[in-house]
């Protein structure tokens, strides 16, 4: 069936057949009898490099345990752009890397008026994702595993509470 649909298409429209995906928009794919993995190893070395990460050393952690940030508002203040580029280039790895989310979704607090502080804790996601870089998980089978954390009233600034979860079929995030 797949099959005829392909050639039926190839036949209507100007098309190449390339195979199986192997990458696709910055996302590694890798199709085995066991199913799909992704990752985007590449993109990680193509953004360390670009905010000069690519010697850094590795950390276990992409924050420090139990870290509060504020606004600092007397913290000597980076350019705001600068800082911009790097929450994005973060929030474009979540997607194959979750285990950075609340790290980034906490320094994204921080866009429109970003210290010195809010960089450190930026670079020191970089310095984990330097140790990440070769780490590639295998499939775990079909386990239904959940994980979630909560923050009451933690943000310094507003009092806000953070909540995050994870829940994740074998190796792979699913919410």
């Amino acid at each position: 069936m797949f099959v005829d649909f392909k050639n039926s298409m190839i036949a209507e429209f100007d098309m190449t057949d390339l195979g199986k995906m192997k990458y696709f928009l910055g996302i590694e794919v890798m199709q085995t009898t066991t199913g799909f993995f992704i990752r985007q190893q590449k993109y990680v070395q193509e953004v360390l490099e670009r905010f000069h990460m690519e010697n850094c050393n590795p950390v276990g952690t992409p924050t420090k345990p139990g870290l509060k940030l504020t606004s600092d508002l007397d913290g000597e203040r980076v350019d705001s752009t600068y800082f911009k580029q790097i929450v994005g280039s973060l929030m474009y790895l979540i997607a194959t890397q979750p285990d950075i989310m609340y790290a980034v979704c906490l320094i994204s607090r921080y866009m429109e008026r970003p210290t010195e502080l809010h960089l450190r804790v930026a670079k020191r996601v970089f310095h984990y994702l330097k140790g990440t870089t070769d780490f590639y998980k295998k499939n775990g089978g079909s386990i239904l595993t959940g994980f979630t954390n909560s923050d009451y009233v933690g943000d310094l600034d507003d009092r806000r509470s953070t909540s995050g979860h994870v829940f994740m079929m074998g190796s792979g995030a699913t919410s």
